[in-house]
């Protein structure tokens, strides 16, 4: 079965049909269309979750990381713990 799908995608993309063998293959595996829909969806869903979740953990530690550094003499230690100190005002 394998052997012949790929045979078939080979041998259409040689004639320049390569659109129609993907659309047929596409339809043979997907026929209830809903269930993609939905399988998307909740896709979609999990992918934004991590990414929130993803994005406050690294900036949870790039602001701990600055807080140790905030004993730096000069400009850059005032920098930090301002930054610091503005983010723990904010919540």
């Amino acid at each position: 079965m394998v052997q012949k799908t790929i045979k078939q995608v080979e041998k259409s993309l040689a004639s320049g049909a390569s659109k129609a063998i993907l659309e047929e293959l596409f339809q043979d595996f997907n026929r209830n269309r809903f269930q993609v829909y939905k399988m998307n969806f909740i896709r979609g869903i999990f992918f934004g979750l991590g990414s929130v979740l993803g994005g406050t953990v690294v900036i949870t530690l790039i602001l701990w990381l600055l807080s140790l550094f905030a004993d730096i003499p000069g400009g850059i230690g005032h920098f930090i713990s301002d930054v610091v100190s503005s983010v723990e005002n904010k919540r």
